[in-house]
């Protein structure tokens, strides 16, 4: 990929690219939904990527070019606005570098991508950790990976107008080959724990469903884990989020509140199960660990309610099959992938049952991917 990209770019430009960088997608393999309760995650890096070739220009001008949508687009550094579409993460980028009060000259893109797009592998966040890696470099302006990440994610924020956090571009940036991350969304600090690939893979099952009530139905759930926080801490005044509290408060100031209990349960509980997790990679006992992947399904289901039929379908049929450690859905939910954790001898199998049986029941014809762990954004040329 890296000289296809290479050869993209002088087919366009009719020269050779400065540089060349991945930029690869992300998983989500505990700590869903989180996030947003200053909670953690444990994410890593996939080896499929976003792969961009740049090179200096003499005047103030970017042209970009994408090889999936066969587009180029022409612009101007002192004239960039939002705008949609697959440019609007590179602008993006390009926005907050000169916001920051950051001088960059024009250049050259050009975009090729070899990520599953709509599979909840943060492709946007891959093209943006990428652009900023690159710029960074080319330019030799020596940021850090931290203020990259952070770039990334306010493009994506103010310029296409989605606020997330910052758990996609920090795992795409911060990723270690073999290794998963587990992010402090409150203070940003990280840790490694090792999940090797040699005898496991990361299989995706996509539903082919779409999140159609996703944001609405995420946003409602923010706000009942929010109105527990504000009853707890009636009582409680040190808890400020959900990560300060435990079960045992939970249990005493929410029961009342059926909905709100049992989103705050999640959370707690989400918590607890990627903290012992971590525990059980850090031994090296990955039938442990996929036990907890299990268990965080059955709290995304029954608790947070943010599954759908397909899913859970998905899970429960992978979850019988001998080889697979570990199942549950990813993302933000009603629709999408689930993400297995499998044994590389029975993956073919493990693809074949879930696609034969997802078929007869659903009707849809299932899509897999199979993913190793991989490093962070980075300099392929």
């Amino acid at each position: 990929m890296n000289k296809k990209t290479f050869e993209l770019y002088n087919k366009i430009f009719s020269s050779d690219p400065d540089i060349v960088v991945k930029g690869p997608g992300r998983i989500n393999l505990m700590g869903e939904h989180t996030e947003a309760c200053n909670g953690f995650v444990l994410s890593a890096a996939i080896n499929k990527a976003e792969y961009i070739a740049l090179g200096k220009r003499e005047d103030r001008e970017i042209h970009l070019f994408s090889e999936e949508y066969n587009t180029s687009i022409v612009e101007n550094l002192d004239t960039i606005k939002p705008s949609k579409g697959w440019t609007a993460y590179i602008l993006g980028v390009i926005d907050q570098f000169q916001k920051n009060g950051i001088i960059i000259d024009g250049f050259n893109l050009v975009i090729k991508n070899n990520l599953p797009i709509g599979s909840g592998v943060s492709s946007s966040s891959a093209v943006e950790c990428a652009v900023a890696f690159a710029i960074n470099h080319l330019f030799n302006l020596q940021l850090n990976r931290k203020k990259l990440a952070q770039l990334s994610h306010k493009a994506e924020q103010d310029f296409i107008g989605l606020q997330c956090g910052i758990t996609d571009q920090f795992s795409s940036m911060y990723s270690k080959k073999d290794h998963v991350i587990k992010l402090d969304c409150r203070t940003l600090d990280f840790t490694y724990y090792p999940l090797p690939m040699n005898n496991y893979k990361l299989v995706l099952l996509d539903t082919q469903v779409k999140h159609v009530r996703a944001l609405s139905e995420n946003i409602a759930r923010k706000a009942q884990c929010d109105l527990g926080v504000k009853l707890i801490s009636k009582k409680y005044k040190s808890v400020k989020s959900l990560r300060d509290t435990t079960l045992t408060q939970i249990e005493e100031c929410l029961l009342h509140n059926d909905i709100v209990y049992k989103r705050c349960k999640f959370i707690v509980e989400e918590i607890e199960r990627l903290n012992l997790a971590c525990i059980y990679l850090s031994v090296h006992d990955i039938i442990s660990f996929g036990k907890k992947m299990n268990a965080s399904h059955d709290g995304l289901k029954k608790l947070y309610e943010v599954s759908c039929a397909e899913l859970d379908f998905l899970v429960a049929k992978a979850q019988t099959l001998q080889g697979v450690t570990g199942a549950r859905m990813m993302g933000c939910g009603f629709g999408g992938c689930t993400i297995n954790l499998v044994e590389t001898d029975a993956i073919d199998d493990m693809i074949n049952q879930c696609t034969d049986a997802y078929k007869k029941e659903m009707r849809i014809d299932l899509k897999s991917y199979i993913m190793d762990i991989d490093d962070g954004t980075h300099l392929m040329l």
